[in-house]
């Protein structure tokens, strides 16, 4: 762990000079866009996978919730465990368990040792997911902190705009196992990045020898608010992104599926930018526009859905608001949990898959009970306590005068 007496104490002219690692960043990136991959797409390939394993396509539907799954049980007690681990030896063995699940998924034709792949791929991914924003943190001056984890969260958007419709491409022209497999050959070349540019650091202990428990993290001032937002905020957007196909089916929109996640995608990647320019110091304000985006954009589409013109609008403001709030989240959490920031990031990691779990369930029943116009009225009434509480944390967790960390 660095020394913070130090790191505070030199010059800041040697930190104007020092420059973001990009090679390792961009491997950080790399991880954390497989990972997100590979969580969502069976979601593309389920009729040619319920046909391979001879289960219904909801049943196949599952290996996305088992993965969500696998990562929210694992992410706390496995983080405690590896506490001490150097962080380079982690997080090659996060990829190499990923790599090894998704080599199972692609050559299996058994529902059930599907399942179990795709839980310990759920597993290793939330292993790696509590370690990379931390891991980006590390290795970047104070000043470059927020811009270094906007480039590490970037596979995220490019996973869910770009990713899944090249991967469900792939899996119709040459096999939906292929698909898995290129997941798997991107993951052993990864495995050679990381070794070749990715720092080492040690990892983390109590000052007594003994691990720092992650539940300490909860008792640290600011932790709680971010954990809040963080699940509300994620189970508000997967309602409506999980059922972004049905939703637009209603509206007679179906055939331009693809065309709205891409510019989905490309306002998130705009949105990424913007806030690692401006996260290290602005990031209560960032938050609070990133909340707002999206519930305009929620509100557009309870309210002007008929033009579809009005729909790209929405799905602009919604990208510019989402595409940003992984890396504010995050830094937010790290931030707060300062010594137990790890803990904080696994916790973080639970609650986010819990609330994609939970997102997709909530999702089926509003369409089955109320329809799928409901989705984005759900999505702003689920933001007024995201909002509330972001605008109520102004000493911890979304202070008015933020200063990133060190550690």
């Amino acid at each position: 762990m660095r020394n913070h007496t130090t790191e505070r104490t030199r010059p800041q002219a040697e930190f104007k000079t020092q420059k973001l690692p990009l090679p390792a960043l961009l491997a950080l990136a790399t991880a954390v866009f497989i990972t997100s991959l590979t969580e969502t797409l069976p979601a593309g390939l389920l009729p040619a996978m319920s046909a391979d394993l001879a289960v219904s396509e909801s049943a196949t539907g599952q290996t996305v919730t088992v993965y969500a799954i696998g990562t929210a049980l694992t992410a706390i007690p496995l983080t405690a465990a590896t506490a001490g681990w150097r962080r380079k030896r982690l997080l090659l063995t996060a990829m190499a368990g990923f790599a090894s699940a998704n080599t199972v998924t692609a050559l299996s034709e058994n529902y059930s040792l599907t399942m179990v792949a795709r839980f310990v791929a759920g597993v290793a991914a939330g292993l790696a997911w509590a370690l990379l924003a931390g891991y980006a943190r590390r290795m970047a001056p104070v000043h470059l902190q927020g811009k270094a984890i906007a480039i590490a969260m970037a596979g995220i958007p490019v996973a869910l705009s770009l990713g899944v419709p090249a991967g469900t491409f792939l899996g119709n022209a040459l096999g939906w196992q292929v698909a898995f497999l290129i997941m798997t050959a991107l993951t052993v070349v990864l495995l050679g990045w990381i070794t070749a540019t990715v720092p080492d650091y040690p990892g983390q202990r109590r000052q007594d020898g003994r691990r720092a428990p992650v539940l300490r993290a909860l008792r640290v001032s600011g932790v709680t608010p971010v954990l809040f937002v963080t699940f509300v905020f994620v189970l508000a957007h997967t309602i409506l992104y999980t059922f972004i196909a049905t939703f637009l089916e209603r509206l007679g929109m179906g055939d331009s599926t693809d065309l709205v996640l891409l510019v989905f995608g490309a306002a998130s990647l705009v949105s990424i930018w913007i806030v690692g320019a401006q996260i290290n110091r602005r990031l209560r304000a960032l938050t609070v526009v990133s909340t707002l985006l999206v519930a305009g954009a929620a509100a557009i589409l309870a309210v002007l859905a008929d033009s579809p013109a009005m729909v790209y609008v929405a799905v602009t403001l919604w990208g510019l608001g989402w595409g940003g709030a992984p890396t504010l989240l995050q830094t937010a959490v790290g931030d707060a949990g300062g010594d137990a920031a790890d803990a904080a990031q696994a916790m973080l990691v639970t609650l986010w898959n819990a609330a994609m779990a939970g997102g997709g369930v909530a999702g089926g029943i509003l369409l089955d009970s109320l329809g799928s116009t409901s989705f984005p009225w759900s999505v702003l009434v689920l933001l007024v306590p995201v909002m509330l509480v972001v605008l109520a944390a102004r000493v911890h967790g979304f202070p008015a005068r933020w200063a990133g960390r060190t550690s």
